[in-house]
């Protein structure tokens, strides 16, 4: 079967992979739709190839398809079932496992990640185990599940942390798939969304998208246009979802008092005053990384049952053939959310 491969060095190539049958409580899946994800790009960019344990690993960690096999003992699973594959597995045993945070797994040797340790979705199929597999709603289209399966979902999850509510003010900084997700998920959930990027086309996405106002954040005064915006108080909550060490401080600082933060842009490093800056004005700072099985199944269905129109941020529909191509585009820094579709 046909799948991507990263050689190192920013060089991709579709090549043909074993086909693949499903072992004991695995499905093998049909893929509709794989999203590129921009935690994605170190594996892209690193000199060597994404491999393995010496096997060469075919990336993609956003896959969404239909269920064409069962293997031995399946439960809760049928041919024909339209799913979002969750890209963590862990023991299946321990108390994150079973509260569907595979990804917090302890048992070390047990911890799989679908793109990494374990093929992922950027293939004609794959294999998957049943505890992966989360329902995809009938109103929900394929390349927008696989838009949910990392970075929509990732920012629905770190709202769903902040308790975004009607009439709060939210400051989202970075206009990345995973920021504006955050913009139109937080638009629908009743708060007046102020968008902050460096990127006037992101800007205007984001404007697309539901945002209250954008603040192009080119001269690093975010915090003072934020403020002006407010009256002088600040954002009664901020998500940074950049994983720049300046975001994070003007996303702190964009704040007010007694205030929710949080960040959910990865890599890097940041300095914080604690006195000034978080002690003094009461402000709770939280991290989020991702979503459990239960919080995509949740994501979806908020997605089906609001109707949000998440499929106006894709910008590049790619076939598997193209997608070396698209990937990179998306290196180079162009904006909205990339899928590889099969449809």
């Amino acid at each position: 079967m046909r799948g991507l491969a990263f050689h190192g060095n920013s060089v991709a190539e579709v090549i043909n992979f074993p086909d693949v049958d499903p072992g004991v409580e695995q499905v093998l899946i049909k893929l509709h739709s794989s999203g590129l994800c921009g935690s994605d790009f170190n594996r892209y960019r690193e000199k060597n190839p994404n491999e393995y344990n010496g096997q060469l690993i075919r990336p993609g960690h956003e896959p969404c398809g239909e269920i064409v096999a069962l293997g031995p003992d399946v439960k809760g699973l049928k041919v024909g079932d339209r799913i979002i594959q969750h890209h963590y597995e862990g023991c299946r045993e321990c108390k994150f496992c079973l509260s569907g945070w595979q990804q917090l797994c302890r048992v070390v040797d047990k911890k799989e990640y679908y793109g990494g340790s374990m093929h992922g979705g950027h293939g004609d199929y794959m294999v998957a185990h049943q505890s992966t597999c989360v329902p995809l709603p009938d109103e929900v289209v394929f390349e927008v599940g696989a838009y949910l399966a990392c970075g929509a979902s990732t920012a629905f999850q770190a709202l769903k942390k902040l308790n975004i509510s009607d009439g709060d003010v939210l400051a989202v900084f970075g206009q990345g798939p995973v920021g504006l997700a955050a913009t139109m998920f937080g638009t629908e959930m009743g708060a007046r969304v102020i968008a902050v990027d460096i990127s006037p086309e992101r800007l205007n996405m984001a404007a697309d998208s539901g945002a209250w106002a954008t603040i192009d954040a080119s001269d690093n005064n975010a915090p003072e246009q934020i403020k002006n915006l407010t009256d002088g108080e600040g954002a009664d909550a901020s998500l940074e979802a950049a994983g720049l060490a300046v975001t994070r401080v003007a996303a702190v600082e964009s704040t007010k008092v007694f205030g929710r933060s949080c960040m959910v842009g990865e890599g890097g490093e940041v300095t914080f005053q604690p006195s000034p800056q978080i002690i003094h004005r009461h402000l709770t700072l939280l991290g989020s990384w991702t979503f459990s099985t239960f919080g995509l199944a949740e994501a979806a269905r908020y997605t089906a049952e609001r109707n949000v129109p998440l499929g106006s941020i894709i910008t590049s529909r790619s076939t598997i053939e193209q997608a070396a191509v698209a990937y990179e585009k998306f290196s180079a820094g162009a904006p909205g959310k990339f899928v590889i579709n099969w449809d």
